[in-house]
Order: C-alpha cells, then sequence, then structure tokens
C-alpha cells in the first residue's frame, strides 16, 4: 500500500503533464461543499458544486497477488477548484457491509490529474474477494467489488475472465456491460477503443450524441472520457471486478502511429495531442504509477500472473509502430511490407514479449493484442489485406510464430478486439500453407457497441472464411468473449446481442470453442 507521503510525491512526476499548460477554469465561491458539508483543507477552502465528486464512480485494476490499483475522479473538484489537492479517505473491506474493514487510509486527488485518486493497494489476501469505497467531506462514493490474483505458484483448479473492446458512445447502449456484471468471472481484459474521439455523428440510427467536435486538447480529452464513464452500465461493470487495460487507437485518433496521425499530423504536432490523450486516458482508469505519462510517452505493455493458471502478456500496438504499409487500410500486397524495420511493436516490445513468452512456466499465455494477428485475405476481384492488422507487419508476426512452434510456450492463446466482429483463427508457422503447423489459437471479440446492430453474418456472407483456411468462426453480432480455464482445457463463449440500437436487449451464448491443453488450435464445443 502506498502511503499518503509516497503517493504525493508522485505529483513531481506530474510536471511534464502541466507543460500542456494550465487548467483554464475557475474557482467558484470560497468554501468547500459536499452534497450540503463544508469541507476545510489546511487555511484554504472552496464550493463543491454537485451533490456528490463520486458521478463517474469507482474501478480497480492490475491485480497482483496481495493487491490492485484502486481508481475513482472526483469530478466536482475539478469544476471547482483547479489548483487545490482534495484529501480523499479509501476503505477496503473483506465484506460488503464494512463491518470488517481490512485496510483504510487517505490519499491526494491532485489538480495536475484531474483530481482522479489511484491507489496501490498491498498487503492483502490472495484470491479473495474485496470491497472497497471511498470518502470526501461527508460523500461516500457507491461501492466497488474487486478481486486479487492467486498466489504466483498456486495450483489453482480455474479461472474465469472476460474480454471486450470497442464502446463508441453514439452507436448503441452499453447492455452488454450489464449482462458482463452478472457474469461468474475474476477480471475483465479491455482491448481499446474505450473512447471515440470523432465529433457528434450524423446517422440517423444514432441512439445518442457526442457533445462536443473531435477531441484535440487535454480539456477535450477529459470531456469525453467524463461523457463516457457517465454511462451507468460501464460504472456497474467497472464496480464489479478488476480489468486490465489497453488502449488501441481511438483513445487517441483512428489508425494512429508512433507521430502519425490519421490526418496527415506528424512529429511534434500530432505529439502534443498524444500528450493530451494519454494524460487523460491515465486519469480515468485504474492504471499503475508506472503508467503515469511522461509527455506523450506512456508504459503499457506489462505482464500480469495468475497463478500457475495463465500469464498475460498486455501489449501495446501504437505507440512504437511504423507507419502503415501500402497506403494503409485495405491493400494489396507491396513491398513495404517487407521494408527493413517495419514493426508493429517496435524492437524493446518485441524482445519483451519474446523472452516473457520463452520463460513463462503458465498453463495458458494469452496475450492481450489490439488488433487481428492472423492473416486475412479479403476480395473477390482482388485480395486485399488489412495494413493497419498484423498483415502490415509480417516480419514482427513471423518471430511471434517461430517461437510458438519451436520454443512452444504453453498454450499460446492470443485476445483481440478492434475489429467489431468475432472470429476463431488457428494461428499457423505459414499462413500461405494450409497444410502448415498449427503453433497457437487466435480468439478475436466483437465491440460492445461500435459499428451499431450487428448481425450473424456479413451482408455479403463470410468471404473471408473461403480465402482463410485457418478461420473456424465469423459472427458480426454485439458482445464478448468469456473464457474459462482449467487444467485440461480452455472455454471461449462467444456471447452475443441482437442489437444495441435500442435498450435492454438480451444475452446468449452463439457459440463456444474449446483449446485443449498442448494442442494448438481451438475445436468448436
Amino acid at each position: 500500500m502506498r502511503s499518503r507521503r509516497e503517493f504525493l510525491s508522485l505529483s513531481s512526476r506530474t510536471a511534464a503533464l502541466c507543460a500542456l499548460g494550465p487548467l483554464q477554469l475557475k474557482e467558484i465561491g470560497a468554501g468547500a461543499f459536499i452534497g450540503d458539508k463544508h469541507i476545510k483543507i489546511g487555511r484554504r477552502s472552496q464550493t463543491i458544486s454537485y451533490e456528490s465528486p463520486f458521478t463517474l464512480g469507482v474501478a480497480s485494476g492490475d491485480p497482483t497477488p496481495d493487491g490492485m490499483v484502486l481508481w475513482t475522479r472526483l469530478l466536482t473538484g475539478i469544476d471547482a477548484t483547479p489548483e487545490m489537492t482534495l484529501p480523499v479517505r479509501w476503505e477496503v473491506a473483506d465484506d460488503d457491509t464494512f463491518q470488517n474493514v481490512v485496510q483504510t487510509g487517505e490519499t491526494a486527488a491532485l489538480p495536475q490529474l484531474a483530481h482522479s485518486v489511484h491507489v496501490e493497494i498491498e498487503g492483502l489476501k490472495s484470491g479473495r474477494d474485496y470491497w472497497y469505497r471511498f470518502h470526501a467531506g461527508d460523500a461516500t462514493s457507491p461501492t466497488g467489488r474487486t478481486r486479487t490474483a492467486p498466489p504466483i505458484q498456486g495450483d489453482i483448479d480455474q479461472f474465469s475472465f472476460v474480454f471486450t473492446s470497442c464502446q463508441h458512445y453514439e452507436r448503441g447502449w452499453y447492455t452488454g456491460f450489464r449482462h458482463m456484471a452478472e457474469e461468474s468471472i475474476g477480471l475483465v481484459v479491455h482491448l481499446g477503443d474505450y473512447i471515440y474521439e470523432d465529433g457528434p455523428g450524423i446517422r440517423t440510427d444514432l441512439v445518442r450524441l457526442h457533445d462536443a467536435n473531435e477531441t484535440h486538447s487535454l480539456e477535450d480529452y477529459r470531456a469525453r472520457y467524463t461523457l463516457y464513464k457517465s454511462d451507468p452500465d460501464l460504472q456497474t461493470a467497472h464496480a464489479s471486478f478488476p480489468w486490465v487495460f489497453t488502449p488501441d487507437d481511438h483513445e487517441v485518433d483512428n489508425d494512429f502511429a508512433d507521430n502519425h496521425g490519421e490526418d496527415g499530423t506528424t512529429g511534434k504536432a500530432f505529439l502534443r495531442r498524444r500528450a493530451a490523450a494519454f494524460q487523460a486516458l491515465y486519469e480515468h482508469l485504474p492504471l499503475r504509477s508506472t503508467s503515469i505519462p511522461d509527455g506523450p510517452y506512456m508504459k503499457l505493455y506489462r505482464r500480469l500472473r495468475f497463478g500457475r493458471m495463465m500469464q498475460l502478456h498486455v501489449l501495446d500496438t501504437r505507440q512504437y509502430r511504423t507507419p502503415q504499409p501500402c497506403g494503409g487500410r485495405r491493400a494489396v500486397p507491396c513491398p513495404g511490407q517487407h521494408a527493413e524495420g517495419a514493426t508493429i511493436l517496435g524492437e524493446d516490445q518485441r524482445s519483451w514479449l519474446l523472452n516473457n513468452l520463452d520463460r513463462s512456466s503458465a498453463r495458458y499465455n494469452i496475450v492481450a493484442n489490439q488488433v487481428f494477428m492472423a492473416k486475412l485475405l479479403e476480395g473477390r476481384k482482388r485480395l486485399t489485406l488489412p495494413m493497419d492488422k498484423w498483415d502490415g507487419y509480417p516480419a514482427d508476426r513471423q518471430q511471434i510464430l517461430n517461437l510458438f512452434g519451436k520454443q512452444r510456450p504453453s498454450n499460446p492463446i492470443v485476445i483481440t478486439g478492434d475489429i467489431h466482429t468475432n472470429w476463431v483463427n488457428d494461428l499457423k508457422l505459414d499462413f500461405d500453407r494450409p497444410e502448415s503447423v498449427t503453433v497457437g489459437t487466435e480468439l478475436v471479440g466483437t465491440s460492445i457497441s461500435s459499428s451499431g446492430d450487428g448481425q450473424d453474418m456479413a451482408p455479403q456472407g463470410n468471404n473471408a472464411m473461403g480465402h482463410n483456411p485457418h478461420i473456424k468462426f465469423f459472427n458480426a453480432q454485439r458482445g464478448y468473449v468469456r473464457c474459462e480455464m482449467t487444467a485440461k482445457r480452455l472455454r471461449a463463449d462467444y456471447r452475443v446481442m441482437p442489437y444495441v440500437t435500442k435498450p435492454n436487449a438480451p444475452i446468449s451464448t452463439r457459440a463456444s470453442f474449446i483449446v485443449e491443453d498442448g494442442t494448438p488450435g481451438a475445436q468448436e464445443a
């Protein structure tokens, strides 16, 4: 557990963040109130303009065997007190009534971090549920439930998690998150596109609208997260389980690659935008202090261990990649795919991943990845590849597949988001030879709401399956994927909804696939 003094010392690390400029906000009066309660902070005070500062809910993330990160943000403190540090008390209990509080403390909501709070808890028991809440003045946050990871060398009978991605606010209701909160799981893995950066849409089937133009400044990104996190179903899912989060592109700019934006902005101009986006991202997700941005740079790739059952390798496929080859988007193959130095991971992250996979002793090695890894040929008159995916960076992909085939880490399974559709893929040592050995499995999950109402197949049928014999399943509905691991197998249930443009959609399991222990590739259950 970090002490208040230790956490406050982190404020010195926000100097680079503050280089973006001071917040253009004003205090609205003397004296501090939460609801009708007055708060004095040192010799200064201020007015809180809402009944409760916890309107964005609570969250937990990145669990370890003895702790996790607890998160909240004092939204009202931002509106009223741009220059003041606010004290926040927190409690962790081993029961939902808080009759047995096991840890408590006080931390600081710093103005440099939008009065967000990230408390890194240590010293809890492994593999069990805990409940937590925050206090500011006499206001109390909603209660969150979280769970510590199993002991590092612990043998556990089973472990379950859900993975999801892509939650465009305008395109559908977040009913999937409400269903997710009812699942019996220990973890949510979110693979990015938590927000979308674009302005209000003009489609006729939008269920709600972005309330501002495309995001560029720190204030823009903060407001967009505030809008998304106001959704009650998203708040419920955050408060129900610990999350592991990694962003994709829309947290910054569609299809961005390192310091290249979608509209052609490059270099320092784009990095200023990325710095703003990364700061707001940290402020609104339960990430550890190791992920505090240093200007436009943010450490996001990391490893988490869940007993002997699972090692989770979390990737960042945006920050270190070279620009997409062949004109980007979908394109016919071109020499740029094989250009010297072309990479989706960057040298350091690629070495980190290969070394961790090679040394892993876990039964399942789950690679949390943003974009489609298997080869994806599509087309009728001419075959094209998606150059924003791993098809645009075949050298990096081949190094990983070679390791899967030669070093044979136990049960390598890639989980993927981004594409708004469900897929199950065999990962081949050579995708151009259908008879090539299968060395791993890719499970691709659909979106929560992005692309709106889906359907069981694409409008023209599943053209991709005819060109890619390693693809075993395709579905274009909204939902998420639930995974359960035992010593013998991993089961992936593709949970889908018939619509998202109307509220209260039911959910069902469209298909289930099994990866047997020691046998690469998936089979339908």
